[in-house]
């Protein structure tokens, strides 16, 4: 199973250990599925990890080390098509992830605007929560 985790899933199992998010990060280096990310999401990552507001929560060192995980382990998607579906446009690289990657399911918290979608192409957006669900079976 190809799975895109959205910056925001992984920004929350840093915060909260235990949490879903956090259940699913060991899911995948438990090997349950196979986790897809690009340059993109890890520079969001580096980021968002670094406002000072995120970064009174989460060591830079923990940060750094989840962008390092991702690099090394995660399937690196380098060649990212043109897409502009997302109300927010802030997020049509999530999609174009899913599209370059051939993603089976992209686990969002993102209520609003990409989880709303639904679908994007054969992949499914669904809650972290959801996917948890379908990982754990």
């Amino acid at each position: 199973m190809r799975v895109i985790l959205d910056t925001n899933v992984l920004v929350s199992a840093l915060l909260t250990a235990g949490g879903v998010p956090a259940r699913l990060l060991d899911a995948w280096f438990e090997g349950r599925y196979e986790l897809l990310t690009s340059e993109s999401q890890l520079e969001e990552l580096r980021l968002v990890t670094r406002h000072p507001k995120v970064r009174r929560y989460i060591e830079p060192a923990i940060a750094g080390g989840l962008v390092n995980d991702l690099r090394h382990f995660a399937e690196l998607l380098t060649e990212l098509p043109d897409v502009d579906v997302s109300e927010d446009p802030a997020d049509n690289f999530l999609l174009a992830m899913a599209e370059a990657g051939k993603a089976d399911y992209l686990a969002t918290g993102d209520k609003r605007d990409v989880l709303s979608l639904r679908r994007h192409g054969p992949t499914r957006i669904v809650t972290a929560k959801r996917l948890l669900e379908i990982v754990q079976r």
